[in-house]
């Protein structure tokens, strides 16, 4: 099979002809795998990862100067820089972990919302994007792009407190932040649609390890139908594109809900909160999974043997040979993670050969 190929057998519950696997890593664990594999990771392990490209600015485009927003710092300096979306992070000195620091925390009238300069994608080109699924094509593999955060970009830029007090007090302030969010990832997810692309990718981290972040109603009013404008968008233009949605956490209240408005591929389904035998028992082959190898666990506290044998029963458990699993880390690799497990892993992943 070719990578394509067996992605979507993966993803429309197939026979495939080994389990697809992949793996990422931040930039200090991606130094020490290189360290022990003699190249860096991505070179060494057989990996199942789309191609994709997003949509391009025009020539002459500038992000607006969110500089304004944070004038007690000066960008690129102490540690400091600014976002995209004019969010601004102040290192912590631990790794890649850095504080949030949002431009509209202080905000007290509708219109500093109403004025705040969000980078609109609406007329960007997308000659990357299509020629992208080009070089995908000729290399055997599927494409796949991410459209986008909602909820996360919206209290990001808001303040995380300030934007769930808004969604309880003033919820018109939180849904002009995800509408203006909403529009820029409708768009990508649009064009990535009309260029054939396989999959979008999607999702919000909406969850805690127990539970959702807030009542599984308030999600259900306020980010649910915003989640399945963007995908019927897409899916009117491709019928049959997948849509992979991540949040990490415990989900369970509101698969359903993820189901009905077209996710295919869940991920990560972290075991340490949720079940993937469960799931799979109650949705069958309406969802399949990319994950489910903890980070919390297996990964960094494992041995190489658990590790083989976890890959193994999750393979087992979930009948991964007729497809429906892609098995990966539920989280990007940290630095205390042992490169004896991730390779055991990608060896254990070797072994499930259908």
């Amino acid at each position: 099979m070719t990578k394509r190929e067996r992605f979507l057998a993966f993803a429309g519950f197939e026979k495939v002809d080994r389990v697809p696997r992949k793996a990422s890593y931040v930039e200090a664990m991606k130094n020490r795998m290189t360290e022990c594999l003699g190249c860096p990771p991505d070179d060494f392990f057989d990996m199942d990862i789309g191609r994709g490209a997003g949509l391009t600015a025009p020539d002459g485009f500038k992000f607006p100067d969110y500089s304004v927003f944070h004038p007690e710092y000066e960008d690129g300096k102490d540690g400091f820089t600014i976002d995209a979306r004019g969010c601004g992070h102040l290192s912590s000195g631990f790794y890649h972990f850095t504080s949030y620091i949002s431009p509209l925390r202080n905000a007290t009238r509708f219109e500093e919302l109403e004025n705040y300069p969000i980078a609109s994608n609406e007329g960007w080109g997308d000659d990357e994007m299509r020629a992208a699924k080009v070089m995908a094509q000729e290399e055997g593999t599927y494409t796949q792009i991410f459209v986008g955060h909602m909820y996360e970009n919206a209290w990001q830029v808001r303040g995380y407190e300030e934007f769930l007090i808004d969604l309880l007090t003033q919820r018109e302030w939180a849904e002009l932040l995800l509408d203006r969010f909403c529009d820029n990832n409708l768009r990508v997810a649009v064009a990535a649609a009309r260029a054939g692309y396989d999959c979008i990718s999607t999702g919000d981290d909406v969850a805690n390890q127990n539970s959702m972040m807030f009542q599984p109603d308030l999600w259900r009013e306020v980010m649910k139908p915003r989640w399945a404008r963007v995908i019927a968008a897409a899916r009117e233009i491709k019928p049959d594109i997948h849509v992979w949605y991540h949040s990490d956490g415990n989900l369970w209240d509101i698969l359903d809900d993820l189901v009905e408005i077209g996710i295919t591929i869940l991920n990560p389904v972290q075991p340490e909160c949720m079940d993937p035998v469960a799931i799979r028992k109650r949705f069958g082959k309406r969802l399949a999974f990319d994950g489910c190898v903890g980070t919390q666990t297996t990964f960094p506290f494992g041995s190489p043997d658990e590790m083989k044998n976890r890959v193994r029963d999750l393979a087992n458990s979930l009948d991964a040979g007729k497809g429906g699993l892609m098995l990966s880390p539920t989280h990007v690799l940290e630095p205390e993670v042992p490169p004896e497990n991730v390779k055991a892993f990608f060896e254990g992943c070797d072994e499930l050969v259908y």
